[in-house]
């Protein structure tokens, strides 16, 4: 039985990526949602309204960061916490995504999969002591 209801959709055109992070967030009893690039993210956080979004930059069709425009100014989608988690290790590409509303902005090369869980632990369970 799963103790946490709480729902995470990944976004990330990289398979491996996504089964990776899958894996680590069902460990901690997460419920994950998938989708492979910005479109289908869109649709599905506006249908499943998930707890929070771990976000790609760089995928086709719509990129992460018009994603998280397009997130952050739609009601049905404007209070999810987004995580942008981008390869891109300039300062502007983080800065960018805090602009525009995401929660935080965390570098591939630089966070492993349990930082990026505790990151979305704390915003989905402020209050959990972990």
């Amino acid at each position: 039985m799963t103790v946490n209801s709480k729902t995470i959709l990944i976004v990330d055109d990289d398979d491996i990526l996504r089964q990776m992070y899958r894996a680590k967030l069902e460990a901690d009893e997460y419920q994950v949602e998938e989708a492979s690039n910005g479109e289908e993210a869109m649709a599905r956080a506006v249908e499943d309204h998930p707890d929070c979004i771990l976000l790609d930059v760089m995928m086709p069709r719509v990129n992460g960061f018009d994603v998280l425009d397009i997130l952050k100014t739609t009601p049905q989608t404007k209070d999810i916490p987004v995580i942008v988690l981008t390869a891109l290790m300039q300062d502007e590409a983080r800065q960018r995504s805090l602009r525009a509303g995401a929660a935080a902005c965390l570098v591939k090369a630089e966070v492993t999969p349990s930082q990026v869980v505790n990151t979305i632990t704390t915003l989905v369970n402020p209050t959990n002591p972990n």
